[in-house]
């Protein structure tokens, strides 16, 4: 079995990290591109080797083409794997490896180019026999005089697009030019291409994905199908394998017309159809992906098959090892991504530095992650933190091992998905899959207020208690003449305990016994809490003989978190003065009616809409900042007149900055 000794890896994050586990089974060495920003990151330690590819814009680092493939030829590569997202859809920088006599680890250029074109694999597809949806395809010019042969809602897609980007749901045709438009400009920034084109929007379809491995002899096989109908942004965040929606007949069926569609344009290496089917069972094409996919992890669990290896091997030049009768499906596996976002905001992305992060651990628990410690999430980066997957014996046991595995990841300091995730997969639709792509769009208001009332019903004390002791008696803060005890004193037996919860300001009278036992007093409440065991931030405590655990932490902003049963509760010092203010704290200080204009989080100015001297109104939109993978329109909050600009275009926000200055209208 033929197979390479060294291979650069042209991506970073978490799939770096996963293709180089499987590299070192297999005894090939790899090599490590970074960024300066992520020159401590886990892939770059993993590496056998590591070389920097600069500072700054993406466009001269993990997009920059010359620099990746110099650095291969002198760190004597046979080939690169591209991961998924940077470069890996990129037919350009297929022929670059080719020019340079490095293997590319995935399809050849051609194919690349005919199925990463989205209009062209339409056409394929089409001519291949397998159903599409009705479009248009053209000018923005072309497509506008054409709307009226498609109903509306319709979907504006980028043709080279993909990881849910570059993709807008249009429900009228007086929204259609500023979604044209805006998607373009995305698709430009993230692929290189701004071409788009518009299909009918099915209403509540699911979304299922074939996975297909293909050798360069013609060999091919389907190595099952998966759900991916949970979305949020048109972007996946719960993957399934098997889907509990396909009968065989239907697998078998969807499962062949991929393999016929890539046999047709002699496709090698792993990629994935993707399709949605109706709630008549009718499937129609919707795009390939011409790369290993996120969600890979789901499909290795129920098959038993390590995808990037065979991806290697194929490269290799060997013959495809699997054929399609060799091929079972065993169990059910579920994927959640774990993103930094904020679901009570509409999933905007919340970078910034963790104070505590703790994976789950268990048996057919698997995570996919970039990270073993608490560290920066960066705004200039997607805002996925980990992959955690699990297998159950079939659905319903997958499904507890989640909800089991969520309740005990522990990430404290941002924003994460975690506490809704939970309530998802505890949903009562999702376990009977009562699911489509419009399942976050239906039901996400009524889990944040389930997660509300959870915390509600669960009450603050607790949480503040555990975190009052923890803060109040580690050594960091003993030793801070700030602290607490500065102020009390040692000698008092009854102290005073005050903390900022949502906003408000709490009071409590709390007693020390001795080092593991306290006394709090709220509301005429006594509270006795007895000290089991804290080891690090992991606290196992009694309340008037009830057990409890939680996971505690603090930043350097005075901020603590407790994490217990999956709820996260965020309490603040308010008896100190702390030095290192964040943007996220700006914000917080500054309050929602603060007539500062600042954006919700760093990133790059790419548009700006107005000019000094305009009149706006309230809601307008000023300029729109690039964060995270993600456009934020920043809008006027008042009418007024702009008075200045205080940004220009591509420059970097910190999040603080004042971006413009509206004179206000006077009613």
């Amino acid at each position: 079995m033929k197979i390479f000794k060294k291979i650069l890896i042209a991506n970073r994050g978490e799939i770096a990290v996963r293709i180089m586990k499987t590299a070192a089974k297999l005894n090939v060495k790899t090599v490590a591109v970074y960024a300066e920003n992520d020159s401590d990151s886990m892939h770059v330690e993993m590496a056998d080797e590591s070389y920097s590819i600069g500072d700054g814009a993406l466009q001269d680092t993990y997009l920059n083409i010359d620099k990746i493939i110099a650095i291969a030829k002198r760190a004597e590569c046979d080939a690169i794997h591209p991961g998924y997202g940077f470069l890996s859809e990129n037919s350009r920088f297929v022929l670059a490896c080719n020019n340079a006599n490095i293997v590319f680890i995935g399809p050849d250029a051609e194919s690349m180019r005919l199925m990463g074109d989205k209009i062209r694999a339409r056409d394929i597809a089409d001519k291949a026999g397998v159903p599409i949806s009705k479009g248009l395809t053209g000018s923005s010019l072309d497509i506008l005089e054409h709307i009226g042969e498609i109903s509306f809602p319709v979907l504006v897609k980028a043709s080279a697009g993909g990881g849910g980007k570059g993709m807008r749901i249009v429900h009228t045709a007086a929204e259609l030019p500023a979604a044209l438009e805006a998607t373009s400009r995305e698709a430009s920034t993230y692929f290189g291409d701004g071409t788009v084109y518009v299909e009918k929007f099915l209403e509540e379809p699911r979304h299922i994905e074939i996975q297909i491995l293909a050798d360069q002899f013609g060999n091919a096989v389907y190595l099952f199908e998966r759900e991916c109908s949970i979305q949020r942004r048109y972007q996946k965040i719960i993957e399934e394998a098997p889907s509990p929606t396909l009968t065989p007949e239907l697998r078998h069926k969807m499962g062949m017309a991929a393999v016929e569609l890539v046999k047709g344009i002699a496709y090698r290496n792993a990629g994935t159809i993707e399709f949605l089917v109706d709630k008549n069972m009718q499937f129609y094409f919707l795009e390939m992906n011409t790369r290993i996919q996120v969600e890979h992890p789901v499909t290795e669990l129920i098959t038993g098959i390590d995808i990037v290896q065979e991806q290697l091997f194929i490269a290799a030049g060997n013959q495809l090892r699997i054929s399609q009768a060799d091929l079972n499906i065993s169990g059910h596996a579920i994927e959640c991504r774990i993103y930094a976002e904020n679901p009570e905001q509409n999933f905007l992305p919340s970078p910034g530095k963790l104070s505590l992060y703790v994976e789950p651990k268990g048996e057919n628990i698997r995570i996919d992650a970039a990270l073993n410690k608490a560290v920066e999430i960066r705004s200039q980066y997607d805002p996925m933190i980990a992959k955690l997957v699990v297998r159950g014996e079939d659905r319903e046991n997958a499904i507890r091992r989640m909800n089991f595995a969520l309740r005990n990841f522990k990430i404290q300091g941002i924003k994460t998905n975690i506490p809704y995730l939970i309530k998802l997969v505890e949903n009562q639709q999702y376990q009977a899959n009562e699911i489509s792509t419009k399942f976050c769009d239906n039901y996400t208001d009524h889990i944040i207020t389930e997660i509300k009332s959870e915390k509600d019903g669960f009450g603050y004390y607790i949480p503040f208690m555990v975190y009052w002791i923890y803060t109040t008696t580690k050594k960091s803060s003993i030793d801070n003449q700030q602290s607490v005890w500065k102020h009390v004193g040692y000698w008092r037996n009854l102290m005073h305990a005050r903390l900022i919860f949502d906003n408000l300001e709490i009071n409590a009278l709390f007693s020390v016994i001795n080092q593991k036992e306290y006394d709090f007093a709220f509301d005429n409440q006594i509270f006795k809490i007895i000290l089991n065991k804290w080891l690090a931030n992991k606290f196992e405590f009694t309340i008037n003989g009830e057990y409890y655990s939680a996971c505690v932490s603090e930043d350097h902003n005075g901020h603590g978190y407790v994490s217990m049963n999956g709820l996260i509760y965020t309490f603040t010092r308010n008896d100190r003065l702390f030095d290192n203010l964040s943007f996220a704290d700006f914000m917080s200080i500054s309050g929602k009616n603060s007539d500062r204009i600042v954006s919700p989080m760093p990133g790059k100015i790419i548009k700006i809409n107005v000019n000094q001297g305009d009149m706006v109104t309230k809601g307008q939109v000023l300029l729109i900042v690039e964060a995270m993978k993600m456009e934020n329109s920043i809008t006027a909050p008042f009418d007024g007149t702009i008075e200045k600009l205080m940004v220009s275009l591509n420059e970097m926000t910190d999040g603080v900055k004042e971006l413009v200055k509206i004179a206000k209208t006077e009613d």
